[in-house]
């Protein structure tokens, strides 16, 4: 009975053990490298959005973002996608992409001061089939523009 009693505490430890892991590693998991994207010499860490209910929420669940992270939205086609900064926090620029190269900045780009102020809709000046958001002043900063060339790196499929 001893023996029965040690070995189903042992297998709820191992059960146990593996719900912890899983609810830790669900979103990261541990051995799978950050996509990255690089423009210019400039890196950034990403947040990688694909699915529509996601791509609705943005970064507007952040209070605010590293500095050398942005979030790309990945789209199945080229198209004038539209954004807005309802519920932001923190500004941004948003940098439109088609075959891996800039099309579109939009710079320093608030969020509204108030919940009753009108928000305008921000698309670019041709399709893009990817969109970077990053924080307000990097592409000033690091002097991106129209046509640069952006790669990515452990971007998956």
């Amino acid at each position: 009975m001893k023996k029965i009693l040690i070995i189903l505490a042992v297998l709820f430890v191992l059960v146990l053990g593996l719900v912890i892991f899983q609810a830790i590693f669900k979103n990261n998991p541990p051995f799978q490298k950050t996509p990255t994207v690089i423009i210019g010499n400039q890196k950034f860490k990403l947040y990688v959005v694909k699915e529509p209910k996601d791509q609705q929420i943005g970064l507007s669940k952040y209070e605010n973002i590293p500095q050398d992270y942005g979030m790309l939205f990945i789209f199945d086609k080229a198209d004038y996608h539209s954004f807005w900064m309802k519920k932001m926090k923190f500004p941004i620029d948003i940098i439109y992409i088609r075959n891996d190269q800039i099309v579109t900045i939009l710079k320093n780009i608030s969020p509204p001061k108030t919940e009753f102020e009108s928000i305008p809709i921000y698309k670019p000046t041709v399709p893009a089939d990817r969109v970077l958001e990053i924080n307000a002043g990097l592409a000033e900063k690091y002097n991106f523009k129209e046509k640069d060339s952006v790669r990515y790196e452990n971007l998956g499929n």
